[in-house]
């Protein structure tokens, strides 16, 4: 209830031994580019973390394919008719598996429970210092590539394709990515990725990546320096006071529905594990039922009120009382995906047997790998996919269905290599650059 145990002096003391340890680190960075090993993890205990990362990369995939050639299936989807097996796959499935609002909510959550893991083992100036100079260069570098990338190949190709197959296909779910003229244009496209701090989803630089999801980035970028801010108090302030401090301000932030509720309650989270000995205190807590029975019974009879709770909320851009004038086309920090995140997360936190399950091989190689995923993944589903599916169904009448197999095939082979040559060529690069630099500007 007190203190750190270890005074901060002492911590400061540790600052010479700390950047030789930095100095080691990136020696075995720029030996890892040409090795198919990955780098020893910071915390190898909390390497489930990573994993979780990696069942999103899954996750996301699901969603950005199915959107395109089975929107039937994906929750909140324009398409509500289709074949009955479609039907019933979004209705059990697709809430909790390949929900567009849920994975987005989960990254930012699980974001700022990660970037602050190494504050918390060494929290020195240093360290602070380090990350809040690397973030940015560590996600500039990368989507710049990846928007470039998807800029010039339906540059080249023309959109109209695109436009043939909604209408083929009568998908009105998906929209036609913006097309960006030229380099000034995609420059101030990228500059507006980081750069917002609302209406995220109306950006251009959104509206021209192939699925319309750059908007993520924007909002864990903005709300990294949240978690910046707010960590560094945590070894200066006493436990208890701390959690209340915490609380109070998730209440407030989710007033005014800012993404601060999530970033906020991912340190908290931290916090508590790292340093209040969450696991053995929650063990010793009582048990309650709760009847989620009856509100899932509630959710399935009245649809139309699920999106009732996002007036709940002060209109803090657009109005003085609750949130009347909301734009559902924006990502909303939402109740019931914030509680679905903690309660999985809190059973992870405290379940040996769900940590190993996450920390499996397959899931922590997608999660180290799970921004070149993101970035490369809709440019493949939105041109081979598209294209393979025009050409079968098209000039070689195959059937729907045959169709749709055929190119989850070709993009899951697709996807995988070109994620990984991302990964090596772009994103790794771009960690060991910010670190470089970091290391050239204390020098």
């Amino acid at each position: 209830m007190g203190l750190p145990t270890a005074r901060v002096g002492e911590k400061e003391r540790d600052s010479s031994s700390s950047a030789a340890a930095v100095d080691a680190a990136d020696k075995t960075l720029l030996q890892s580019l040409v090795s198919f090993r990955s780098l020893p993890s910071p915390a190898p205990e909390q390497d489930w973390l990573i994993g979780i990362r990696g069942f999103l990369v899954i996750q996301s995939f699901v969603w950005c394919f199915l959107t395109v050639f089975a929107p039937a299936t994906v929750k909140d989807a324009a398409n509500t008719d289709g074949p009955f097996y479609q039907i019933i796959l979004r209705k059990v499935f697709s809430v909790l598996f390949w929900n567009e609002s849920l994975i987005y909510s989960f990254i930012v959550l699980l974001s700022a429970r990660t970037i602050c893991i190494q504050f918390l083992q060494n929290p020195t100036r240093q360290l602070v210092a380090s990350q809040v100079f690397r973030r940015g260069i560590r996600l500039w570098i990368p989507t710049a590539v990846g928007l470039g990338l998807s800029t010039i190949i339906l540059n080249q190709i023309g959109l109209e394709y695109i436009d043939d197959f909604k209408t083929r296909t009568n998908n009105v779910t998906i929209a036609t990515p913006g097309r960006i003229q030229n380099f000034l244009h995609w420059f101030n496209s990228m500059f507006e990725i980081f750069w917002v701090n609302k209406n995220y989803a109306t950006q251009m630089g959104n509206l021209a990546s192939p699925s319309q999801t750059l908007f993520a980035i924007s909002i864990v970028f903005v709300q990294s320096y949240t978690v910046y801010m707010t960590m560094i108090c945590i070894p200066y302030t006493r436990n208890s006071w701390r959690v209340k401090a915490f609380l109070f301000f998730i209440a407030t932030a989710w007033w005014v529905q800012s993404w601060a509720w999530y970033s906020v309650t991912g340190i908290l989270l931290a916090d508590m594990v790292m340093n209040m000995d969450f696991r053995a205190k929650a063990k010793r807590g009582v048990p309650i039922r709760l009847p989620g029975g009856r509100a899932y019974l509630w959710v399935a009879w009245r649809p139309e009120y699920r999106n009732a709770e996002l007036k709940g909320h002060t209109g803090l851009y657009n109005a003085g009382s609750l949130n009347d004038g909301l734009d559902l086309d924006q990502p909303l920090a939402r109740d019931d995906n914030y509680l679905v995140i903690v309660g999985f997360m809190l059973m992870m936190e405290t379940s040996d047997m769900l940590q190993f399950i996450f920390k499996n091989p397959l899931f922590t190689y997608l999660g180290r790998r799970s921004f070149s995923y993101f970035l490369i993944q809709a440019t493949i589903i939105y041109t081979a996919g598209i294209k393979l599916f025009l050409h079968l169904r098209v000039d070689k009448n195959w059937p729907e269905g045959a169709c749709n197999i055929l190119c989850l095939a070709v993009c899951v082979f697709t996807v995988v290599p070109g994620a990984e040559i991302f990964h090596r060529v772009v994103d790794y690069p771009s960690d060991v650059l910010a670190r470089v630099a970091w290391n050239f500007m204390i020098e």
